[in-house]
């Protein structure tokens, strides 16, 4: 996509809209940029991987590596496309470990909960080290650095989720949204912010445009998060009680206007027999306060922090495509 957006020229569009006129749902905004780049965002798809046209390509785009060959900077776009999503997804996998000293009999048998953990674990080191050989051979020392802190960046962000509260069997932390927005950052959108960078330094583009492109990715992702957050509260359909993180933007928030007391008095009064959460209880009571309308206007601020880091390239198809998804993210019913 990165690659597109520098294409001076062609069917350009027009000059960013505001958020205010809303745009195209999240599933058309990335099938319409699937169209520009030209291949399927998701390099795992299983279509790409059993291609053998495809594989016969790729082994034969590597033997450019190390040349001069103009066709290997198109593919050093592709490639570190790929490495991040390699990253991420070694990430998510390894997210997906359990806790075993918090399982219960109706999990399943704790052999082949075991079992599901080292897969867990050896899937995203197997993930995480091709990610890492192909960083390498983009042979470029400082999208290696950028990259490298980014994944660094991630564990750290991991660590501080999994730390434990002060406070003893709390389900919430004591926490502002500035500790939040910081925790976002390095667990969500470093990764995506330092492959924004790294995509302009491997065109050769100037310092300022790199940090025009990791400020895009910055703010874009921070307003998907926010977005994702949300959606228990802002979803049409009522009938349905969605759980959420009681670490949630809309949470957090809502302990912020109310105070850490109160907000713990609210919790201990949704938690009924055997402490099971009563998320629609909760979930009134953060809607009737300021929390949500003020993740709705964090997310709309990085909207537009993300749009105007756009205004920095020249209007083209691959330019409105990152714009509206930003639009989709900031989109609420």
């Amino acid at each position: 996509m990165w690659g597109a957006l520098l294409r001076r020229g062609g069917r350009g569009a027009g000059g960013l809209r505001g958020l205010a006129s809303g745009g195209p749902p999240w599933s058309q905004v990335v099938s319409e940029a699937e169209k520009i780049v030209g291949y399927p965002t998701s390099f795992m798809s299983l279509r790409c991987l059993l291609s053998d046209e495809l594989s016969n390509i790729a082994m034969q785009v590597r033997k450019l590596v190390g040349t001069k060959h103009p066709l290997l900077d198109t593919a050093r776009q592709r490639s570190l496309a790929e490495i991040t999503e390699l990253i991420h997804t070694a990430f998510l996998v390894h997210r997906g470990i359990v806790n075993i000293g918090e399982l219960k009999s109706c999990d399943g048998p704790l052999k082949d909960m075991q079992f599901g953990n080292k897969m867990a674990v050896l899937s995203g080191d197997f993930l995480l080290a091709n990610a890492c050989t192909s960083l390498a051979q983009l042979q470029n020392t400082k999208v290696v650095e950028l990259i490298s802190s980014a994944i660094g960046d991630l564990v750290q962000g991991i660590y501080y989720e999994n730390s434990k509260s002060p406070e003893e069997n709390c389900l919430t932390d004591d926490i502002s949204i500035s500790t939040w927005k910081e925790q976002v950052f390095l667990s969500h959108s470093a990764l995506l912010a330092k492959s924004c960078q790294a995509a302009m330094e491997l065109a050769k583009h100037s310092a300022e445009i790199q940090d025009m492109a990791f400020q895009y990715g910055k703010h874009m992702s921070m307003s998907h998060k926010l977005h994702s957050d949300l959606q228990p509260f802002v979803k049409e359909s009522s009938s349905d009680t969605m759980a959420f993180s009681l670490n949630s933007a809309p949470a957090v928030l809502h302990q912020e206007f109310l105070g850490r007391e109160a907000w713990i008095k609210q919790i201990r009064e949704a938690q009924g027999r055997g402490n099971i959460m009563d998320y629609k209880k909760l979930q009134e009571a953060i809607k009737a306060g300021k929390g949500v309308t003020s993740a709705i206007d964090l997310c709309r601020c990085h909207g537009n922090n993300a749009l105007a880091a756009l205004e920095s390239f020249p209007p083209s198809e691959a330019r409105a495509a990152l714009a509206n998804i930003v639009y989709a993210v900031t989109r609420f019913p």
